[in-house]
């Protein structure tokens, strides 16, 4: 039983990556061209709260209890993007810091020309 449950949350979870719009914005933001655009990308977070407050608006005035699905739904994209944008800000510092001693080290190093002489004779 234990073995079925893992199992369909793998389905789910592969299929929530690949064909849901908020998940594809967060994988493409994951990457190394993607983390400049994290602290913009923040800012969806502000839609899907107005989207979860009008949700919650229409189900105090009488509207099928089921919105709250798409309420919550609105509220963990916020919060997914809002969480995503400070870790993609962690990440992209520690990518620069990498990349600055990466140039330092390379500027540092000997260089062997094509005319020198690599092992003393």
């Amino acid at each position: 039983m234990f073995r079925l449950i893992w199992i369909i949350s793998i389905y789910v979870r592969s299929f929530m990556r690949r064909f849901m719009p908020s998940n594809i914005a967060i994988t493409t933001l994951r990457t190394r061209s993607g983390l400049k655009w994290a602290a913009p990308a923040m800012l969806l977070s502000v839609p899907y709260l107005f989207a979860a407050s009008y949700v919650s608006t229409l189900v105090d005035g009488g509207a099928s209890k089921w919105l709250y699905v798409v309420f919550f739904v609105c509220i963990w994209n916020a919060l997914k993007f809002l969480a995503n944008g400070l870790v993609c800000m962690g990440l992209l510092a520690r990518v620069r810091v990498h990349e600055r001693r990466l140039q330092r080290s390379a500027a540092e190093a000997p260089t062997v020309r094509a005319n020198e002489q690599l092992v003393d004779a």
